[in-house]
């Protein structure tokens, strides 16, 4: 056992560098305008001559800090009200340059000069809904208190968010969580009366939002910026100048058309980038196609990947914990309620939880699906071989049989089926969890959803969710396969 987990360490210190010593990697959070300005990163970073890589869409404002400052990450967008207010907390304000000396100074980052457009959180409603009630600034929501909200879970919860917006404004009424992509498509539907918004969001003119005016002043200013890893200034020189080139070259008025041309036009982001900088800065970018097939393979491999490992890795451990859970009364009341409390722990939490331990990608991912897989194991384990008749274990006995004799020839074939029902259980877990690896970056089936449901394409989505189901049904026919070869005839009658 001991072997096995320091193989399992050095396995995942392998996947843990997320890029070689010489490539540079730019991020970006989940939604649209921070992949596009991600992708524009890394095409003019390429220019310079640097090896580069976009890793898009990983999860939101923490776990995207948080793989910067663990290196994983080198260089991304952010939003100078999102510095303050959430990553820093700061509850004072401070000048551009005191921030710049902040990040500096206590997490060796450096700051950009602003790319030019400032992208503020904003109430969104529908203009009829607005004329229907008079409705023009924040202060006016106190007139219909029982209007449907539904706002992005981050918003729910950041310090510049709802809850001080809330006590700023003076307002009663109860929003629900709703994705933010979800809940635009929901305020047009008019399932909902109000949402946040962010101000060059393209939705606002293709759905003719009205955008309630801050006449209190609470939203801090957004100014989109780049932070880098300070060490690139002597590691990358080159591709940082090439990056920074982009310091007041972008208006609110251009980034809201790039948002158009991705999200409602439907061009890739890798295209809208590649255009912008040639008309911009004049550089060329090679934008290679990629079909949906090739992505759904690679899709496929990176799934299988994940999920076949953390599952064989749960099925090397939870059989023993099972074992002796059975065996030991002690160690059962131990080993059942410690697996059981895992596999109540969130998966996104979880996710969050690892980063500072095993960076970014495929190694968290890992992890988590690999604690998520014990609990169904062990506990079938310990059932089937609980639920054996004393009189067969006397019978074992009586003919002489060892302990390990006895649990290899009969006590385990007799549990099989009920260990492969587990199993089974484990792997249909597995397949679904595994989806919000995307989240950090760990690839698989997730990154299609996550992109479809950002982009409202119902084809992306289901390019990811149909494989995944899939995957999920051939895992448990192959699991019935194995029961109804290697299972006892005699169990079976």
């Amino acid at each position: 056992m001991i072997r096995f987990w320091f193989s399992i360490v050095l396995f995942l210190s392998s996947f843990s560098a997320v890029h070689g010593k010489d490539e540079l990697v730019t991020a970006s959070k989940t939604f649209t305008e921070s992949v596009i300005l991600g992708e524009m990163l890394a095409q003019v970073a390429a220019t310079s001559g640097q090896e580069t890589r976009h890793w898009a869409e990983l999860g939101g404002t923490r776990v995207i800090w948080e793989a910067l400052l663990a290196g994983e990450v080198d260089v991304y967008v952010d939003y100078t009200g999102t510095l303050t207010k959430e990553i820093l907390a700061l509850e004072e304000s401070v000048s551009f340059s005191e921030l710049q000396t902040i990040l500096a100074d206590k997490y060796e980052v450096g700051l950009s000069a602003p790319l030019g457009f400032s992208n503020s959180y904003g109430v969104g409603i529908r203009k009829a809904y607005a004329l229907e009630h008079s409705l023009s600034k924040i202060s006016d929501l106190k007139k219909v208190p029982d209007m449907k909200m539904g706002y992005s879970p981050p918003f729910m919860k950041r310090n510049d968010g709802w809850p001080e917006l809330r006590r700023r404004y003076g307002l009663n009424q109860e929003p629900t969580g709703l994705d933010h992509d979800l809940a635009l498509a929901a305020l047009d539907s008019g399932q909902i009366d109000a949402t946040d918004i962010y101000t060059t969001d393209a939705e606002i003119a293709f759905y003719g939002l009205t955008v309630l005016e801050d006449d209190l002043e609470f939203f801090p200013d957004y100014s989109a910026v780049v932070l880098y890893r300070k060490s690139l200034e002597q590691e990358a020189p080159n591709a940082l100048r090439a990056m920074l080139t982009l310091e007041g070259k972008i208006t609110a008025e251009q980034m809201q058309a790039l948002n158009k041309a991705a999200k409602i036009d439907q061009i890739s982001t890798a295209e809208v980038s590649a255009s912008f900088l040639h008309e911009t800065l004049n550089v060329s970018v090679q934008v290679r196609q990629k079909t949906i097939w090739s992505e759904i393979m690679r899709h496929t491999g990176d799934h299988l990947i994940l999920v076949g490992l953390s599952l064989l890795s749960a099925i090397i451990v939870a059989l023993p914990l099972g074992i002796w859970a059975t065996k030991s009364p002690k160690l059962a009341y131990i080993i059942m309620p410690v697996v059981s409390i895992v596999q109540t722990i969130p998966s996104l939490a979880l996710f969050v939880f690892l980063i500072p331990l095993l960076g970014i990608g495929f190694a968290p991912a890992f992890f988590a699906l690999f604690i998520y897989s014990l609990l169904p194991i062990v506990r079938n384990t310990h059932a089937g071989l609980s639920a054996i008749p004393r009189d067969i274990i006397q019978s074992a006995d009586a003919l002489g049989l060892p302990a390990g004799a006895r649990l290899r020839l009969v006590e385990l074939p007799i549990a099989l089926p009920s260990i492969l029902a587990g199993i089974k259980t484990s792997a249909v877990i597995n397949v679904g969890t595994a989806t919000l690896g995307a989240l950090i970056g760990a690839g698989g089936y997730g990154q299609p959803i996550i992109s479809g449901i950002r982009l409202a394409d119902t084809e992306l989505i289901l390019s990811g969710a149909v494989p995944a189901a899939l995957m999920a049904l051939i895992i448990q026919y192959g699991f019935d396969v194995l029961e109804s070869r290697y299972a006892s005839r005699g169990l079976k009658l």
